[in-house]
């Protein structure tokens, strides 16, 4: 008898299929604030969440909650506008559901962007960082419970999270367009508040430069389904516990958007280069 989570993927996977013979190379989610490289697109089909079986709906403003299929820089894509969060209320199985389904569809490589707050004295509001490894401190992880074999193995390596190449591949596409990308360590928590002082203090001690309430959970599933990942972050507020202000969405939004451009483009031309990736090791473009 099918596992009923396998089942849930399976009956979301034929719905996108019953409205084209969708095969995406690459799958790409989009964080608060960012949404601009759906422009960047050849649309074939833009599918709402709500339309989607057993998929959530994205409660966090800006995340539009569409899941758009076409080309990009010549390569097929699938584009999460918006995506699913713990502190939602949702389960790490709603959350990374998309995931799921984007492996049953045939996704290969996983491009993760979002939002974050700069812990790095050395980051400044609006910087890139493309995501070097990561902390969990969400409190849960999407693999608890039994394993489903066929979507990948019960205890899955998680030495090289997010690709060596496909990094290095980010780190020359950037350097050629003279955009700064800073490389880092993202700790994920559960949210939905920000932090105090003394957690953005104890965070930094860990090693984390970043800090955010995303991202990690879709990488752990990722990684389990045998995907390579790209993680690129942009800083929107500034978390240095001596000299913190307050912050609002609304901001986090604005520099976002400022900076979303520089992100777009080192992911637009990154998709559009991924062969080089295979001949690529961060040491090469340092």
């Amino acid at each position: 008898m099918k596992d009923s989570r396998l089942q849930r993927i399976d009956e979301a996977v034929a719905h996108v299929r019953a409205r084209g013979d969708w095969s995406p190379e690459v799958g790409v989610v989009l964080g608060t604030g960012l949404g601009a490289l759906i422009r960047d697109m050849e649309v074939d089909d833009v599918i709402d969440y709500a339309d989607i079986p057993h998929f959530p709906i994205s409660t966090v403003e800006s995340h539009s909650g569409r899941l758009v299929f076409g080309t990009l820089e010549g390569r097929s894509v699938a584009v999460m506008q918006g995506r699913f969060h713990f502190y939602e209320g949702y389960s790490m199985e709603q959350v990374t559901f998309p995931i799921r389904v984007m492996q049953r569809l045939g996704v290969g490589t996983l491009v993760a962007s979002n939002a974050c707050g700069g812990m790095n004295p050395g980051y400044r509001r609006g910087d890139l960082m493309r995501i070097d490894d990561h902390i969990n401190l969400i409190g849960d992880n999407p693999l608890r419970g039994p394993n489903i074999d066929e979507l990948g193995p019960r205890f899955p390596d998680m030495s090289e999270p997010y690709d060596r190449g496909l990094g290095a591949l980010a780190d020359r596409v950037a350097l050629e367009a003279r955009i700064r990308l800073h490389v880092g360590v993202y700790v994920a928590v559960a949210g939905p508040n920000l932090e105090t002082r003394a957690e953005y203090r104890f965070l930094r001690s860990i090693g984390a430069d970043v800090v955010g309430m995303s991202t990690v959970p879709e990488v752990i599933v990722a990684r389990h389904a045998g995907m390579r990942v790209l993680g690129i972050s942009i800083v929107t507020d500034e978390c240095f516990p001596d000299s913190l202000e307050q912050v609002d969405v609304e901001t986090i939004i604005r520099v976002a958007g400022e900076a979303e451009p520089r992100m777009t483009r080192v992911i637009r031309e990154t998709i559009g280069r991924l062969d080089e990736a295979e001949r690529l090791t961060p040491v090469e473009v340092a």
